[in-house]
């Protein structure tokens, strides 16, 4: 009893005087009346209310501000008591202005001792040492936890924006500027060497700030007038953040220091536009982050605009991003964030242990949280990918000798854009291409290691595809340079090797899409041509390797894309095909492998259960015709094994010349009465087996039946037979057999309704007496297989209520191009029949394959004609496409650890969001506490626009 009396007697709330777990003030500010409550219960605070100082000082990590603040608060106050939250955007950003011009900051280290003696002084009361550098953080943090709500308000800037963050005020004499820090311009002396060649230098720096797009323009613009007007709260948050990216002792090192004047224009890192390297800092690395987290902020106001409207209504921010920086920010910031994303993992930015744990396998298993540099880097590639994409309103490319086909971006339009284009010296390619195939490789390091699993994929791996997208489409000088180096097939290799690993993944389709539009555009280049005939070094995983040279891949990884993925990415197909087509005049020496898989493809795109169920298909078979009579009209000697696997196949061209609606329409219902008499066949043997299985065992002693492997063998050969050129027998062993293995395979290419339907529009395979006097008799009787054929056409044919009539069927058969292959047909198969009958199995393929090779048909064939690749062509809606998957991958990484723009009202694009288990209270507080986040992973999912 006395101990109890004792433990009553304690007080309720034990004193902490040196409030070693900080975990007080930060509960209170979530908990009491006087925290982030009154920021929607209190209207008007007054803006010298010591009540924001708290937003400055309380917290001591971003995940602290973002586990306190949520968007819900911010949202209540913006509807119950918005003038607080205008209050506290010009609190902050004023606090963020003049702590950045203040001489105290940045905070230098604070030793031991110090941090000891300001203990002391909390615990007795006296005032904490004041620490700047913290105090810009949590104004930077502040800032991207409101932002994102006051976004999301209206689609359309709303007014509290430009009340608040755009509108323009009279100068006071006692204003500063956004940082008040004097700058030397002979720091960033020479450093740059973008040249405009043929521009002037007007175009950089020389117009005038504009005012924001959305700001409402004033009647009297008298330039007396002008000059009494301060920049807006946006225009001068953009000029401060650019001074902090560069600010010493803060961003950049100190001994880069220039006398007293911290903010040094200097870029990053060495590689474009630099020659040295300032020096990595992991403290400096995450400032940089915090920096550009917050640009990347400002840069999202374009994901609260639905797409329709994405040019009409361009965000204001980014808008005076692009256009109205001056020459030596555009440079600087451009080379910072292409250098650093260049460079990748820097080899000085680790400890010793932080390089050996990076090394070791599992690592990312064991080491919870992400890599600083890894953040950095990330975050450099999404803010490069938003900036060279950004074509809404004024900054949409203008037209070149006013042709709409080619169309640049000009300094005034996106500078960004302008100064990437105007890329030029061969070490800035070099670099450039070096750091991005790093990259790649890195990737496909993780896909075939020794142990699966053991490395982490590229969390950027998007972010890098797309940067070399932009690079690709906006400086023609680097795509010539990437075509002509010893890499150009190595990087067609990587994309299409990263398409074959997330072409099964639905939620990576968008950027299959982005590959499949790659590699369509590169196809289009003589370069890319020339060098499919080389062997292919690129160091790929084994279960995409394939023998021969870059055709032979590129041939085999596209036909995996189509073949594998049941109609999945039916949206792709075109481009992949295109791809062929435009390649196909350079293929020489294609594999018996490759020339397999081209005319599986052929087949798939061919049958009548294809081409009938949409209204797109059959352009699908005009290109794969195209890319076949690419390679007779062009290289036809130096591709025995495709002229080869054409002559085999030739029944379907044949019938191709002559196809019409009810021939095609016949030819599906036979297959369909097939399978059915193959269903009923397969029930009857089962019934039957199960009497005579044990007879079956006893008789043949487990071989005596027929296996489903030799059942299956049989099927195939009685399916293919009518593919032969005279018979199985007559052809070489080896070659017969490889061509009707490809050949068989080609079932999965067919869409989902038709998938176990024949491949190809050939004689009808052997089937029983039984139902060959049932097909008869229902091919006696015209008027019902009219009537079926016609049932048939309207329901169980087109998807999507697509319905085939014979004017359609005319308008596309009689277009396509079949003249060249059925020459070669009529030239070729005789000459190829009287060897195979002439000669033994053993020597006929030999010979054949030396005839095609020795074959001239220049005077037979038509012309070839003149080269005309079909290039990938930009459009409104494939630009908004892409801008909306940008965006979609930014917010997926911001769902973790931060959770940026979570639950908000998004637009760009549909957020899907999955039902979760609410989090224990326990938790809250555990979070709370230790001012970590410790949340576990978000289970939203974005379904990006395909």
């Amino acid at each position: 009893m006395d101990g109890l009396k004792m433990f009553t007697k304690l007080p309720q709330k034990i004193p902490d005087p040196f409030n070693l777990l900080g975990d007080q003030p930060k509960l209170a500010f979530r908990s009491q009346p006087g925290g982030i409550a009154k920021l929607a219960t209190t209207r008007n605070i007054s803006e010298k209310d010591s009540y924001w100082e708290q937003y400055v000082v309380l917290f001591d990590s971003a995940s602290d501000v973002f586990t306190l603040i949520t968007h819900n608060d911010v949202r209540r106050a913006l509807y119950e008591a918005p003038e607080n939250v205008a209050t506290l955007v010009r609190v902050i950003t004023a606090r963020l202005f003049n702590l950045v011009s203040d001489h105290t900051f940045p905070a230098s280290p604070a030793s031991v001792s110090s941090f000891a003696s300001s203990l002391m002084r909390s615990g007795t009361g006296a005032a904490q040492e004041r620490n700047t550098t913290k105090e810009v953080l949590n104004c930077i943090r502040i800032l991207q936890r409101v932002l994102p709500a006051v976004f999301e308000i209206e689609s359309e800037p709303s007014r509290f924006e430009l009340e608040v963050l755009w509108k323009r005020l009279p100068v006071r004499e006692d204003a500063s500027g956004a940082s008040g820090a004097a700058v030397d311009e002979a720091s960033a002396q020479a450093q740059f060497v973008i040249e405009d060649e043929d521009e002037s230098d007007e175009d950089g720096e020389g117009a005038a700030p504009k005012s924001p797009p959305k700001q409402p323009a004033q009647k009297s613009a008298e330039p007396a007038k002008a000059k009494e007007t301060m920049p807006s709260i946006a225009e001068r948050l953009f000029s401060c953040l650019i001074d902090l990216m560069f600010c010493c002792g803060f961003t950049l090192p100190t001994k880069i220091q220039v006398d007293h004047y911290k903010i040094n224009y200097v870029i990053w890192e060495k590689g474009v536009g630099s020659t040295t390297d300032p020096g990595p800092s992991q403290q400096y690395e995450t400032n940089k982050t915090e920096v550009l987290r917050l640009l990347l902020v400002l840069l999202s106001r374009q994901i609260y605009i639905p797409p329709s409207a994405l040019f009409t209504s361009p965000s204001s921010y980014t808008l005076h991003f692009v256009q109205n920086l001056p020459r030596r920010d555009v440079l600087t910031v451009l080379c910072s964030l292409m250098n650093t994303a260049m460079n990748g993992t820097h080899p000085a930015s680790a400890n010793m242990m932080g390089t050996v744990a990076g090394r070791l396998p599992y690592n990312h298993l064991l080491m919870k949280g992400e890599d600083p540099r890894t953040a950095l880097v990330a975050i450099c590639f999404q803010v490069l990918c938003v900036l060279l994409d950004f074509q809404s309103g004024g900054a949409r490319d203008t037209g070149v000798e006013g042709q709409a086909q080619t169309s640049g971006p000009t300094a005034k339009t996106n500078a960004f854009r302008y100064f990437i284009a105007k890329l030029h010296r061969t070490s800035d390619f070099a670099f450039i291409l070096n750091g991005v195939v790093s990259i790649f490789e890195t990737e496909m390091s993780t896909l075939h290691g020794l142990l699966p699993g053991s490395k982490k994929s590229v969390p950027y791996m998007v972010e890098a595809v797309v940067f070399l997208w932009k690079m690709l489409e906006l400086n023609k000088k680097f795509r010539a340079y990437l075509l002509d180096s010893d890499k150009g097939m190595d990087v067609m290799a990587y994309l299409l090797c990263y398409g074959l690993e997330i072409k099964d993944k639905p939620e990576q389709h968008g950027m299959c899409r982005v590959l499949s539009y790659m590699i369509q555009s590169l196809s289009a280049e003589r370069a890319f041509g020339v060098k499919l005939g080389s062997p292919l070094r690129a160091q790929i995983p084994q279960k995409w390797a394939t023998a021969g040279t870059a055709g032979d891949f590129m041939v085999h990884a596209i036909y995996s894309m189509v073949a594998t993925t049941s109609g999945s990415l039916n949206s792709l197909y075109p481009a992949l095909i295109i791809a062929l087509s435009n390649s196909a005049p350079y293929f020489k020496n294609l594999s018996v492998t490759s020339s397999a898989r081209l005319l599986q493809l052929f087949a798939a795109f061919s049958n009548p259960s294809f081409l009938l169920s949409d209204e797109g298909h059959p352009r699908l078979l005009f290109f794969v015709l195209e890319a076949i009579n690419g390679v007779l009209l062009h290289a036809l000697s130096d591709n025995p094994n495709l002229v080869y696997a054409v002559l085999h196949a030739h029944k379907p061209f044949e019938d191709l010349g002559t196809f019409t609606l009810a021939r095609g329409l016949r030819e599906i219902r036979r297959i369909q009465q097939l399978k059915e008499e193959r269903a009923a066949q397969a029930a009857g043997r089962d019934n039957k087996g199960k009497h005579r299985a044990p007879r079956d065992e006893e008789e043949g002693g487990g071989g005596g039946g027929e296996t489903p492997a030799s059942e299956k063998a049989r099927l195939l050969q009685r399916e293919m037979g009518s593919l032969d050129l005279a018979s199985t027998d007559t052809l070489p062993e080896g070659r017969a057999r490889s061509v009707e293995e490809e050949l068989a395979s080609t079932r999965p290419l067919m869409s989902p309704t038709v998938s176990e339907t024949q491949m190809g529009g050939s004689g009808a395979p052997a089937v029983s007496e039984k139902a060959r006097g049932k097909m008869r008799a229902g091919r006696t009787s015209s008027g019902d297989m009219t009537g079926s054929l016609e049932r048939l056409a309207a329901s169980g044919v087109g998807r999507n209520g697509f319905i085939p009539t014979q004017e359609w069927v005319a308008s596309w058969q009689q277009g396509l191009p079949l003249d060249a292959v059925m020459l070669v047909i009529s030239e070729l198969l005789p000459k190829v029949q009287n060897l195979q009958s002439s000669l033994s199995a053993a020597t006929a393929t030999s010979a054949i394959t030396d005839m095609l090779r020795s074959a001239n048909l220049d005077q037979v064939l038509p012309k070839p004609p003149a080269l005309s690749p079909r290039r990938f062509m930009w459009s409104e809606a494939s630009i908004v496409w892409l801008t909306s998957l940008i965006w979609g991958e930014i917010y997926v990484r911001g769902m973790t650890p931060l959770g940026i723009w979570n639950n908000t009202a998004v637009r760009l694009f549909y957020v899907k969001h999955a039902q979760t288990q609410p989090r224990q209270i326990t938790e809250t507080v555990t979070n709370v506490v230790g001012g970590l986040l410790g949340r576990t992973e978000s289970t939203q999912s974005l379904s990006r626009r395909q």
